[in-house]
């Protein structure tokens, strides 16, 4: 298959035009490690190594790394110092818990009768069922306060693997083994950094040097044609202008009998970006059955901030910075909210998973970036660039890009809050797909076009979500 593929490769039509070029030299990729506490903040595993980490537990149990070729990769780490130990394989380093767990039970069969199963367990690793367990933040080996874990899952927001005061990493099985025989973030000895290695190489453009630049005549010109075209198209553009503004209401969405046309209320600023779905609903209490509605509200944010229960009322509209609801799907990110009585989520953006299980469960979200903006404004005291939120990464393992970052200060300052009860209101006129913002009581007042809340959508909701909605499905079909 593989032979086909290289043989046939697919390649663009001919004169085919790009919003942008991007290049990777893969020959200069080292291994990574994410976080703490952020699968967003990533660093070569050699930068991390230098830094002398040390770990407290080691995970290899999830459904994502515990196939048995991941286990069969950890194995061979240890496998591997045998040949200088003596042939025995070496334990695990002092104060350090190795989890284990395979992705299934037939993964787990598969370990055991290639021998690798056997090779962890002797190094020390402590066995778990296969299933769900320290990754969602149930049963046996979760962080305690204080500790630093090293796991091969795939997530590791704050608190998702225990305490919300341990750093989680992320790395490949390989990598969490190393880390777990040596008590301390590192790879494998065949990791090695090649002579010469700054970094990797990527960036914007094809990544060719100029003068090792080869181009026929042929693609000269297209290039040429293609440049020409452009400069065609934004002249049309100055001379024509771009369309006409269509009138308010030339085109009014369709409201179902029964659906708000307005949603208002009060705006509750949480001032951070990518808010993970742990931090609207710890994972605690995910499986937990017996969770009343009540309780769930009083929980609602908690991983975020354990004021925001206190600070948040009945009615209010929460708004959020950008890629709210990142992270795992879980529909109690947006049922806890509508616990908690609150109608409406506006943000800069909304990750894709909470923006189907929003809708799923009822819970209406609409993104206004210029909100965020205004609100920063006023109450962080500096303008942010709406269009590419910059990624920081820590400061030498002291800080996480999932814990709500800092703040640049107003002038006069203000006092920096996770929460803030703003005064503002905020109104969604769903039938002309406006939102009106007054910016408190003397503030001034601006309003802005959205995206549409179609009558499909305002089905689901209307029924109180999805499942809701098939179900009468059904029974009307009947």
């Amino acid at each position: 298959r593989l032979d086909e593929l290289f043989a046939n490769q697919l390649s663009a039509d001919k004169g085919a035009k790009y919003a942008k070029y991007l290049h990777l030299d893969l020959s200069t990729l080292s291994p990574y490690v994410s976080g703490p506490n952020s699968v967003k903040v990533a660093t070569p595993l050699s930068d991390l190594a230098a830094q002398d980490i040390q770990i407290n537990k080691a995970y290899l149990v999830s459904c994502t790394n515990s196939r048995a070729s991941d286990l069969a990769a950890a194995a061979k780490v240890f496998k591997d110092a045998a040949h200088s130990n003596g042939g025995s394989i070496p334990k695990i380093a002092g104060g350090v818990e190795f989890y284990i767990a395979a992705a299934s039970a037939p993964e787990q069969a598969a370990a055991e009768a290639s021998g690798d199963w056997q090779a962890m367990l002797e190094a020390g690793a402590q066995p778990l069922p296969a299933g769900c367990g320290p990754c969602i933040g149930l049963g046996t080996g979760l962080l305690e306060p204080g500790e630093v874990g090293i796991s091969a899952s795939n997530r590791n927001f704050k608190g998702r693997m225990g305490s919300t005061e341990a750093k989680a990493y992320l790395a490949s099985p390989e990598v969490v083994a190393a880390s777990a025989l040596h008590g301390k973030i590192t790879g494998p000895g065949w990791y090695e950094q090649p002579q010469g290695w700054t970094g990797v190489v990527r960036g914007e453009g094809d990544g060719i040097r100029e003068e090792d630049r080869m181009i026929t005549a042929e693609e000269a010109l297209e290039k040429i044609i293609g440049q020409l075209d452009n400069l065609v198209q934004d002249g049309e553009k100055d001379i024509h202008g771009s369309d006409n503004a269509a009138p308010e209401d030339a085109h009014l969405t369709e409201v179902l009998p029964g659906f708000p046309e307005r949603v208002e209320g009060e705006i509750v600023f949480c001032d951070a970006d990518n808010i993970n779905t742990d931090g609207i609903y710890p994972g605690k209490y995910t499986y937990q059955d017996d969770v009343t509605t009540e309780e769930m509200a009083e929980v609602c944010m908690s991983n975020y901030d354990k004021a925001f229960a206190s600070t948040a009322r009945e009615g209010d509209i929460l708004v959020a910075g950008f890629n709210f609801g990142c992270g795992s799907s879980r529909e109690q990110a947006a049922t806890a909210i509508l616990a908690k009585k609150i109608p409406l989520v506006v943000a800069g953006s909304f990750g894709n998973i909470f923006s189907r299980n929003s809708i799923n469960n009822a819970l209406m979200g609409v993104e206004v970036p210029r909100l965020v903006q205004r609100l920063r404004e006023t109450f962080s005291g500096a303008k942010r660039d709406v269009s590419q939120q910059n990624i920081n990464e820590p400061d030498r393992n002291s800080d996480s890009l999932d814990s709500p970052p800092p703040a640049p200060q107003a002038v006069p300052p203000e006092e920096k809050l996770l929460t803030r009860r703003t005064g503002w209101k905020f109104t969604w006129d769903v039938r002309r797909s406006k939102v009106d913002v007054q910016e408190g009581e003397n503030g001034s007042k601006w309003s802005q076009k959205v995206g549409e809340l179609p009558p499909n959508v305002q089905e689901i909701i209307a029924e109180g979500g999805l499942e809701k909605w098939v179900k009468k499905q059904i029974e009307n079909s009947r």
